[in-house]
């Protein structure tokens, strides 16, 4: 008899998510321990139950769901993450795989769909839909997600953002650079875009998890 997988869900849709842990559920070997609306909230579920598997959105509230596949798999080595997504591509599928996830499934995807891509999981097979052999995406190399972050920030926006991370005060930053704090906060807003985020914290996350990746390709 097959392990029972725990499972986590994190789907901004609450109709969707009841209707993903019903089809799960008719299969005896899964069983869904936690569902959240949140990538926060999914933190901790991850971190009380360890699950087998992580279904999550890639559009939370707190933004793309790119950092919380790191941190994730940071307190839940062994857990496998599919991303649920409208952007079915191969390019976006590349990237994800570099963060860490196991897979991606595009939301109109059907159940029987899901439940193959989580049985190959079980024989450490990652599945993908054989139209992307044909695509011009799957032969070129694969775009570095951090290159392209670190282009998107100018000089000026690169060293606020370190400094904001070492926790120097927006005043201190302000005098470093000879700006007013109001230019600081001009600064933030056009960052927050490029980021995808809404607020310092996210921001902070997002750029250390990019900093990271940059040392690490070095």
């Amino acid at each position: 008899m097959k392990k029972v997988w725990q499972v986590v869900i994190v789907d901004i849709h609450p109709t969707s998510m009841l209707g993903t842990k019903l089809i799960l559920e008719e299969q005896q070997d899964l069983l869904v321990r936690g569902m959240t609306s949140t990538g926060t909230e999914g933190l901790e579920l991850v971190k009380i139950h360890q699950p087998d598997l992580i279904l999550m959105d890639y559009r939370l509230p707190e933004g793309q769901a790119d950092p919380y596949i790191t941190q994730m798999k940071n307190l839940s080595a062994h857990s496998h993450v599919i991303i649920l997504t409208d952007e079915d591509n191969v390019k976006l599928f590349r990237h994800l795989m570099g963060l860490g996830a196991s897979g991606m499934l595009s939301k109109q995807a059907s159940p029987s769909q899901l439940i193959h891509l989580i049985s190959g999981l079980r024989e450490g097979c990652v599945s993908i839909p054989l139209s992307w052999l044909t695509s011009t995406d799957w032969a070129q190399p694969a775009d570095s997600p951090v290159e392209e972050f670190l282009v998107e920030l100018t000089e000026t926006e690169t060293f606020i953002m370190e400094r904001i991370v070492q926790g120097v005060t927006y005043d201190k930053i302000a005098s470093e650079i000879n700006v007013s704090r109001r230019s600081i906060d001009n600064y933030l807003r056009k960052i927050y875009v490029k980021l995808d985020v809404s607020s310092r914290a996210q921001a902070i996350e997002r750029y250390a998890l990019y900093a990271r990746q940059a040392k690490t390709l070095s």
